[in-house]
């Protein structure tokens, strides 16, 4: 490569005083600090007599015309670079030299290093001790005063023996020095005392400094109490349990919180922390005003339409082309706007994510199902309230002891549901108490308890069914006030109380325990009722292939095992309410099973129970046919598949020969 000149070593420019990257290079390297910018955006006398008052922007100008005058402007091209750029002006930010306070750290952070080595502060998810060490163990100077407006002032104040420096600003000590004290007249006592003069020889002037928002927030759990004065609530309420946070302020507040928490009283502010993820939208990107993707938690609640969600979108500051982008975003994510969910259906929806780790992904669809379901709460409590009718009074927990298998079963579901909920909850595993609560309300309370007792209500079975029905509803709103708050009083308000009373709301109850559950334990019963509800879903697939939507079949089952035909006979009733049935007939082992012919379907439930269903006058045969004709195919295929897997497999011949001629007796049979 030839260049028409040569190009010489040059000069590399340091400013530390206005650049952080220089100011740690002159640290190392021992340079003066040389402030050329004043505070007023102008040139300072140490730039010179020539360019000092001139304005920032219009001494670059002034310079580069000194060099063209001299003939050593070599000419100018453009680079990439980091501007800084004030949030809220738009202007250009110079860095400036100010004299700052500091914290050291270093021994503080050792005792929170400490704290949680040594278990006396446990840190959820465990992951973040690693980040925790990593961070303490090279900790800086903390600084802790900012030159804003607004927050605590620092109290901290220049004592000289003349007149204070004026105008106030960037202080002088060369004639002074500091003192703390919560006010001047403090201040004035201290520094009289110091120098050993009255306090009329003597100036204060106090920093106009505030302290770190940090900082302040780090003295959060203690002086909300009255720290420093020993009050009750500090006795009563400090040290704290647990704290719940995001894990971005782990730093920032939390390990402050812990370092002023020991350093002043002696006293972690708490013993647990449990920190929570970021919450994205439902492409898991961060949410950005820039993109338009940011959920005003409001709009989730009372819903908003899609022009209304444009207009908040133009309030902003976005600049033209970044509007367009996020209106885009907008229309694709939501079109029709975003219907209101309500804020029960919001905080269940968020706790329903599992918030150890994983950032959590927030779809407005899953907070509109969560909506669903909080209807058909409303709805089962509904009918429960109309099936127990006027003048119920429902037994103490203790007495209920009901003897039908289905009443059984329903309140064992409800005693493992709470056991689930306690100790998913102790561990922080929120999203699995959710999930537990909601399966039971919509798998068990609704779809099976309260659709196979409907009949019953009004015979002489009802009673205890009635007492079911009602302790099922009662302990699910209490499971659910934690998440649906609302929700929950509304409808726990409507059931009648006991007859001992009860307590004026459900944020106020007892949270379900498994000790007042532990005699609904019927091991027996809930084992049955699996593979009862095993062969119910055999039922209604087989109605569902048949279409068979309001006929009633007959049907046999037979089982080769004493145990399931103890489970069906035990749960009849049921079995044949929630399969829509007409006559049923239950068999042992025999050497002909009935329903062996032209006009029945067979349902394989298991290798030792089978069902056979009269499709006679029913289903039409040439429609249904075609069908089966088109399902053997698709299993004749996936079974040769399985033929030429097995041909394929590092298995004994005698395993091979043995599981292909299994599949080819298969093909047998179907042909």
């Amino acid at each position: 490569m030839s260049r028409a000149a040569p190009l010489f070593p040059g000069a590399v420019k340091v400013t530390p005083a206005h650049s952080p990257v220089d100011f740690e290079m002159a640290q190392d390297l021992a340079l003066p600090l040389v402030s050329v910018i004043g505070e007023d955006g102008a040139m300072t006398a140490a730039s010179g007599d020539w360019i000092q008052g001139v304005r920032r922007f219009d001494a670059r100008e002034k310079v580069v015309a000194a060099l063209k005058e001299k003939g050593l402007y070599r000419g100018d091209c453009e680079h990439a670079m980091l501007l800084p750029v004030c949030s809220r002006s738009g202007d250009v930010i110079e860095h400036l030299l100010k004299r700052q306070w500091f914290v050291n750290c270093e021994e503080m952070a050792q005792k929170a290093l400490q704290a949680v080595e040594s278990g006396r502060l446990k840190i959820t998810p465990t992951y973040h001790q690693k980040n925790w060490k990593n961070w303490l163990s090279n900790i800086s100077d903390w600084c802790i005063s900012r030159q804003l407006w607004w927050g605590h002032q620092i109290p901290a104040y220049l004592v000289t023996e003349s007149e204070p420096p004026s105008p106030q600003g960037d202080i002088d000590e060369s004639e002074g020095f500091w003192v703390a004290a919560h006010d001047e007249s403090e201040a004035r006592r201290k520094a009289a005392r110091i120098l050993g003069k009255s306090e009329t020889e003597i100036s204060v002037q106090r920093d106009e400094d505030v302290l770190d928002t940090w900082f302040s927030s780090a003295l959060f759990p203690f002086a909300m109490l009255g720290w420093p004065e020993q009050t009750k609530d500090l006795e009563e309420f400090y040290p704290n349990s647990l704290l719940e946070t995001g894990s971005d302020l782990l730093f920032f507040w939390v390990a402050r919180m812990v370092m002023l928490g020991e350093q002043l009283t002696g006293q972690l502010p708490f013993r647990e922390v449990f920190l929570h993820s970021m919450v994205r939208d439902a492409h898991g990107r961060k949410m950005s005003k820039s993109l338009g993707n940011v959920l005003d938690p409001l709009d989730v609640m009372t819903g908003i339409s899609l022009e209304n969600l444009r207009e908040k979108l133009k309030e902003g500051n976005l600049d033209p082309r970044e509007l367009k982008v996020a209106e885009s975003g907008l229309v694709k994510d939501y079109p029709h706007g975003i219907p209101e969910c309500g804020t029960d259906a919001l905080r269940f929806a968020l706790c329903s994510h599992r918030v150890q780790g994983d950032d959590i992904n927030l779809d407005v669809a899953s907070v509109l199902a969560v909506r669903h379901f909080c209807n058909k709460v409303w709805n089962g409590v509904k009918f429960t309230l109309s099936a127990l009718g006027e003048g119920f009074t429902p037994l103490p927990m203790a007495e209920l002891r009901p003897q039908d298998p289905l009443d059984r079963w329903l309140l064992d579901r409800l005693r493992q549901v709470t056991e689930e909920c306690e100790k998913k909850l102790q561990d922080y595993e929120i999203h699995q108490a959710t999930a537990a609560i909601h399966t039971f309300w919509l798998k068990n309370y609704c779809d099976v308890y309260v659709e196979a007792v409907k009949p019953l209500l009004k015979g002489p079975v009802g009673s205890d069914a009635k007492q079911v029905l009602y302790w099922g509803a009662e302990q699910t709103l209490r499971l659910l006030a934690p998440f649906t708050p609302y929700l929950s009083e509304e409808l726990w308000q409507r059931l009648p109380p006991a007859a001992s009373g009860r307590v004026p709301s459900v944020c106020v109850a007892e949270y379900p325990s498994p000790q007042c559950t532990a005699h609904w334990m019927y091991p027996e019963e809930a084992q049955h009722f699996d593979f009862v509800f095993s062969v119910i879903r055999t039922l209604r697939r087989m109605r569902s292939d048949y279409n068979l939507t309001k006929a009633r079949p007959q049907v046999f089952i037979c089982c080769s095992q004493e145990e399931d035909l103890i489970a069906l006979q035990s749960f009849l009733s049921p079995l044949q309410t929630l399969s829509l049935l007409g006559a049923l007939h239950l068999s042992g082992p025999s050497p002909e099973e009935p329903g062996d012919g032209p006009g029945w379907a067979l349902g394989i439930v298991t290798d030792t129970c089978h069902i056979h269903m009269n499709l006679k006058g029913l289903v039409d045969p040439s429609s249904e046919l075609p069908k089966l004709q088109a399902k053997l195919k698709k299993i004749e295929k996936q079974l040769k598949g399985k033929v030429k897997e097995y041909e394929t497999e590092e298995n004994s011949p005698e395993m091979k020969i043995s599981r292909i001629r299994s599949v080819m007796k298969t093909l047998e049979r179907m042909s």
